[in-house]
Formats: structure tokens, C-alpha cells, sequence
């Protein structure tokens, strides 16, 4: 995908995961709704399973990292945070692809969340018992990691601010959303929410640098084939020093030089293939 260099406005394609997390995430809120309506001790228990729940968390809830960005009650984080998919997430999977755009989905709300229950286990050793409590729940975490990757992909465009005609640079859209969520950080008293909405900022940059940029992906590779070779060279030099034992005890010698590599044993001195270490090169 080209690289955006003037502004992004005008209704983007709804299409791909990007649909898909909007059609699911409107199910789960209906059905939610229903429920609080209908059956209230039912769509409580929902909404008290489904959250992020520090105390929940500690007594097993883990499934709670994963289903607490399908879970709503007010209306207005609903809309807000489906708009944000849906205007910002088009162009990041164009990018990156379906299947990274999951992961980054997925993987940003994991990281927050982690980050905002170990932030919720040191209110005792600051003194403040409702530091970081309470409950969080929405995808807003992974819509700021989403404004934070298409920011790093397209850092020289500007945002149209809906349904305002005006266009904002993505770089001051970011610290603007920063900035807003930190005012609410400090007015909820360091509440959960707020933490985990803000940390949703950092979770997208580490998911940027960690999986994708194509740098990284090479590095990753390039650090992986080393190793195995690594692994293989070792291998290599074992079986010879276990060849050399085996022949001593059968009354015969064979070399090895240093990298495993066979030495003829007619010129265990000389250098055969154009002065190399052993009769062949791996």
C-alpha cells in the first residue's frame, strides 16, 4: 500500500477484519443489551466475566485479556470505538494484511490489559488501594494501538477530525489523544479504564517494532537461521570428536579440524582445495 501522504478523509471500504471484529463486536453488544434488559442477572454476569477485573484475574479469570474488548455498556464507547476501527483500521490492514491486523488487535489489548493488572497490583505498596482498580472493558486499547501503527506507517498525513471538516497532522492527533486520555487518567484518580485506554498507545508501538515492519521480520529470521547453523556446526563438531573415540578404540586415527571438517590422513599437514582447513567446505 502507498503511503499516505496528504490526508485521509471520505468514507474508507468496509471490508476484511476490519469488518469482521465490527459485525462481531456489534453481536456480543446487542446480545449484551438484550441480556441487561430481559434477564439482568444474566447480562451482569456477562458484563462481570466478560470485563477486566483485577480481583477476577487473580482468582483465574484469565480469559478476561481476551474478552474484555467485546465488552460494552455505554452506548457512546460503543460508537466511538467501532468508528475508530473503522476509520483508522481499513488503512493499517491495507498494510499489513488480515492476518497481522488480528494480531495486532489481539495482541495490543493483551499487552495493555497485562500492563494494567501489573499496574493494579501496586496499589498496596503505594498506599492507594484504588490505584488501578475498578474494571475496563471496549476496544479503545486497541484503537489507540491502531492510531499509534497507522501513525508510524504514515507519519506526513493528516487526519480529518469527523464530522468536522478539519484536518489535524497524525502526529498531534496521537499526542492529542495521549494528552486527553491522560486529563481523564488523573481526574478518575488512576482508575483501571483510563490505564489501560493510555497504555493501548505504547502496546501499538511495541507491536510496530516487534512484528510489523518488514526490518524486523528480516532481523528475526536472520537471527534465527544463525542460531540453527549454530546448532548444526555444534552438532557437527560432536560427531566428530565421538567418531575420534570410536576409531582410537578400534586402533585407528582420524582428524577433525576445528569446524568437524575431515582431514585426509595421507596430508594431515597440507591444505587440499585451494588452501582450506579440511578435505571439503560445508
Amino acid at each position: 500500500m502507498p503511503r499516505f501522504n496528504n490526508s485521509v478523509m471520505g468514507f474508507p471500504p468496509l471490508r476484511g477484519a476490519v469488518r469482521q471484529l465490527i459485525i462481531f463486536s456489534a453481536v456480543v453488544y446487542v446480545v449484551t443489551l438484550l441480556l441487561l434488559a430481559f434477564a439482568p442477572g444474566a447480562g451482569n454476569t456477562l458484563v462481570n466475566l466478560g470485563a477486566l477485573r483485577p480481583d477476577l484475574i487473580r482468582a483465574g479469570a484469565l480469559w478476561q485479556f481476551v474478552t474484555y474488548p467485546f465488552i460494552y455498556v455505554d452506548p457512546i464507547d460503543f460508537v466511538l470505538s467501532l468508528l475508530g476501527i473503522y476509520f483508522l483500521g481499513w488503512a493499517v490492514e491495507d498494510r499489513v494484511g488480515a492476518a497481522k491486523f488480528y494480531l495486532l488487535f489481539f495482541a495490543s489489548s493483551i499487552l495493555s490489559g497485562l500492563a494494567g493488572f501489573g499496574l493494579s497490583l501496586l496499589g498496596p505498596a503505594l498506599h492507594a488501594p484504588s490505584f488501578a482498580q475498578g474494571a475496563a472493558a471496549g476496544c479503545g486499547a486497541a484503537v489507540n494501538a491502531i492510531l499509534m501503527v497507522f501513525y508510524l506507517f504514515n507519519r506526513g498525513t493528516s487526519l480529518m477530525l469527523f464530522p468536522f471538516p478539519i484536518q489535524i497532522p497524525a502526529k498531534w492527533f496521537v499526542l492529542g489523544i495521549g494528552g486527553l486520555e491522560t486529563a481523564y487518567l488523573l481526574l478518575h484518580h488512576f482508575d483501571l479504564f483510563d490505564f489501560v485506554l493510555l497504555l493501548g498507545l505504547g502496546a501499538g508501538y511495541v507491536c510496530y517494532a516487534l512484528f510489523l515492519t518488514r526490518r524486523t521480520t528480516i532481523g528475526i529470521s536472520e537471527k534465527y537461521f544463525s542460531f540453527r547453523n549454530s546448532y548444526y556446526r555444534w552438532k557437527r563438531r560432536r560427531a566428530a570428536r565421538k567418531f575420534e573415540v570410536y576409531m582410537r578404540d578400534h586402533n585407528q586415527t582420524v582428524q577433525f579440524d576445528e569446524h568437524g571438517n575431515y582431514i585426509p590422513p595421507d596430508e594431515p599437514g597440507k591444505k587440499p582445495n585451494g588452501g582450506s582447513k579440511s578435505g571439503w567446505v560445508n
